[in-house]
């Protein structure tokens, strides 16, 4: 049997190292090695002798890859597509003290006796043919005193053109050239203005078009383009709206994107704070644009049978009627019996990037299809005949959508996360599709007239007939 062994205690000593935080002085103290001359040759107590020993030191200078300046480029915009106007953009007037450094190289250097304007220094020839090219001939002496100088017929000219009078009969030209059966040739009245003078290159140019940079080219067809007055909407303009990623399941195109629904939530307060200082911001600076303010929608969808019977009723032409009940609705309300179109809910998406001018719909994007005429039937939802024509329709913005992200919580149970449900989800909604009514028709024509009064009026009048005889 072992002998039982008295346990043994021993201190662990750890060496412990506290990091000194403290930088190094900016200016360190250095030790210079100075020959010991002794006092006898007036060296230490001479002017220059701190000025000989300060130039024989080097310099120590740490240059590092971004010469001691970091530059963060992140924060300006568009420095990464080439546009470097937030670099190049000064907050104010010159100072007078920097006005050198901004001088052409042309300038630097020792002043040429030449570029001096000291007359003495100019050659006589130089004088001589100056004083000629400045002596008018007998020609233009003799015009001056006429109906006056060439000065004052330029002036008179540019005067012409800047009258309204003139301005107006230039544009008319440009419908005459293009219309000439149309073209009023009477006096001038209050129902027309005769055009200005159409010349032969004007006409030439419209007969025959050639393409700027490459002559080659032959026009096959031209369209005019137009609005199409009777495609606007009740707010005036469209939105064209790009999901980030496929909102379906598979990878194919799923079909019920043509007919879904985004219902616009309400902004929260992070939005509605962003957009308030983005605003503030446009107000303070003419040169930014008004902002469009970001908007969180929820998708829904319909069920695969019923997309056919949607796109019929919004004219789509050919498009099948698959609802299994009247008027093509899958959908009926068991409380109520009100037949509809179901649309479940998809995903909660939030804006990721938007551009667009809330003022102006009609900026630098717009939707554009091509049509070679169109007779106005029940089918394609027309009270007009389509002419050919090239119709573009506005869009006040383009917005890129992402699906949300799921806001995050802390509880007080040690701890952990827990997702914060959304209380305004709708899980499912019931679409009817209907002709517009009185409100939306009166807010439709009031954008129409903007563009075209007369056929605003016309239809105003034709649904107030319409009403009349009914």
């Amino acid at each position: 049997m072992a002998s039982a062994q008295k346990p043994v205690h021993q201190d662990y000593i750890a060496r412990v190292r506290y990091s000194n935080a403290v930088p190094p002085p900016a200016l360190p103290p250095k030790t210079l090695d100075i020959p010991s001359l002794g006092l006898a040759g007036g060296l230490y107590t001479s002017a220059g002798y701190a000025s000989r020993l300060a130039r024989e030191q080097p310099l120590t200078i740490v240059a590092n890859s971004e010469m001691g300046m970091p530059i963060d480029l992140v924060g300006l915009p568009g420095v990464f597509d080439g546009n470097e106007s937030a670099i190049l953009e000064t907050s104010g007037p010159l100072d007078p003290k920097d006005r050198a450094l901004v001088r052409p190289l042309s300038t630097l250097g020792k002043p040429l006796s030449t570029n001096a304007n000291v007359s003495f220094l100019r050659r006589t020839e130089y004088i001589t043919s100056a004083a000629s090219s400045r002596s008018a001939p007998t020609s233009n002496i003799l015009r001056m005193n006429g109906s006056g100088s060439d000065t004052q017929r330029k002036r008179r000219r540019v005067e012409q053109r800047d009258d309204p009078l003139s301005i107006l009969r230039n544009i008319t030209k440009g419908f005459n050239v293009a219309y000439p059966h149309d073209a009023y040739t009477g006096q001038d009245s209050e129902e027309g203005i005769r055009g200005a003078e159409i010349q032969y290159e004007e006409k030439d140019a419209w007969a025959r078009p050639k393409h700027p940079s490459r002559p080659g080219l032959e026009v096959l067809d031209a369209y005019p383009i137009l609005p199409d007055l009777e495609a606007f909407p009740d707010v005036g303009h469209y939105m064209v709206i790009r999901f980030g990623n496929n909102p379906g399941s598979s990878k194919i195109y799923d079909p019920r994107i043509d007919v879904a629904v985004l219902r616009p939530l309400e902004r929260t307060q992070e939005q509605a704070t962003k957009y308030a200082q983005q605003l503030a911001a446009a107000k303070a600076d003419p040169k930014l644009m008004k902002p469009c303010p970001e908007t969180n929608f929820d998708a829904y969808l319909p069920s695969s049978d019923a997309v056919g019977t949607i796109k019929r009723k919004f004219g789509t032409p050919g498009a099948p009627n698959d609802g299994d009940y009247e008027d093509g609705y899958d959908y009926i309300n068991p409380d109520t019996g009100k037949q509809s179109f179901r649309y479940n809910h998809l995903r909660k998406y939030e804006t990721s990037q938007q551009v667009g001018d809330p003022d102006d719909c009609w900026n630098e994007s717009v939707a554009l299809v091509m049509c070679d005429g169109a007779p106005a039937t029940e089918e394609n939802l027309r009270t007009k005949p389509l002419q050919k024509a090239a119709y573009i329709y506005p869009i006040v913005q383009r917005t890129t959508i992402r699906p949300a992200r799921p806001k995050v919580a802390n509880t007080m149970m040690g701890g952990s996360q827990q997702r914060e449900g959304d209380e305004s989800k709708i899980d499912f909604m019931e679409v009817t599709i209907s002709d517009p009514d009185e409100t939306v028709k009166g807010l439709t024509n009031s954008w129409v007239s903007k563009l075209d009064p007369l056929a605003a009026e016309a239809d105003a009048d034709g649904d107030a007939d319409g009403d009349t005889e009914a």
